[in-house]
């Protein structure tokens, strides 16, 4: 990864840590999208004191505001001259309290599916214009558990542990729908399956049922190191340069539902998200 420029999203812990981590010991040049300043800090010197790699940098970015992706991407629009690779790491999940964001969309579909679509398109022009270039967005198996209500896109008073799940989906049917609109512009998009990880994700879970889980968990759980080489090989896999729009698992092509695979649910989720975003008159658009 010499000479590549790659910015990860929610990388102070769990496997966006590892990621940067490993993407930093290949010698890219890696910028942490993180929206806790001093956490991100801490974790940027210790990356940089155990790759020797200096080319490591942190931008303030929180993916349940739409202010401040636009402030994120107007920065790197500004700064950086071209981008690799784009993981789409960050993730929020909550068991019982129904949050919104200060767009006022409930807090996990805003963290985990709109503000990633919003950060896509605002940085499309730098990812193209750095062809062949890489979007890489870490969804989950547990996408099986539900599916996102098309007919209810911004679900404030659903059951937030539910959401999660809804979210995981929506990330497919974004990834499939995004590579179909970039076909022929040397930027491919696919999405992943990490495995079940040990990260701070689960601490959210309240007890009692935190007490059986962190038995599960140390059990069978992979660690974050170990989940995060699905991520790392969909961004340096020279054989992977032409592949786009699918899943992956443990390091291999994987297959979806019928529901995550539905091109149909995935335009009209696009269509949907163009207006929970509020697109700007002088946005790039990611066209048909």
């Amino acid at each position: 990864m010499d000479g590549k420029t790659v910015i990860v999203t929610g990388c102070t812990s769990g496997i966006g840590k590892e990621t940067a981590r490993e993407l930093a010991n290949r010698g890219a040049r890696v910028i942490m999208a993180c929206r806790n300043v001093e956490a991100a800090e801490k974790i940027k010197d210790e990356i940089i004191d155990a790759t020797k790699n200096t080319k490591v940098l942190f931008k303030k970015l929180d993916l349940s505001s739409f202010t401040s992706i636009r402030e994120f991407a107007a920065d790197i629009n500004k700064t950086e001259d071209k981008l690799d690779v784009l993981v789409h790491n960050a993730g929020y999940a909550e068991t019982f309290k129904k949050n919104r964001s200060v767009d006022d969309i409930e807090m996990t579909m805003a963290t985990n599916h709109y503000g990633p679509f919003l950060l896509t398109h605002l940085l499309i022009d730098l990812l193209k214009k750095s062809a062949p270039s890489r979007i890489v967005v870490v969804a989950s198996s547990l996408y099986r558990l539900a599916s996102f209500n098309l007919d209810n896109p911004n679900p404030v008073d659903t059951l937030p542990g539910y959401l999660y799940y809804a979210s995981k989906e929506a990330n497919i049917l974004f990834t499939k729908e995004l590579a179909r609109r970039l076909e022929g512009t040397g930027v491919t998009a696919n999405c992943l399956h990490p495995g079940l990880i040990d990260t701070g994700i689960w601490r959210s879970v309240p007890a009692p049922l935190s007490w059986g889980l962190a038995l599960i968990i140390k059990g069978f759980f992979k660690t974050p190191q170990q989940g995060c080489q699905t991520s790392i090989m969909l961004a340096v896999d020279e054989k992977l340069e032409n592949v786009s729009g699918k899943y992956f698992s443990d390091c291999a092509e994987s297959s979806v539902s019928a529901a995550a695979s539905d091109m149909g649910r995935a335009r009209k989720l696009w269509e949907i998200s163009e207006k929970m975003v509020k697109f700007e008159e002088n946005d790039p658009k990611i066209s048909v």
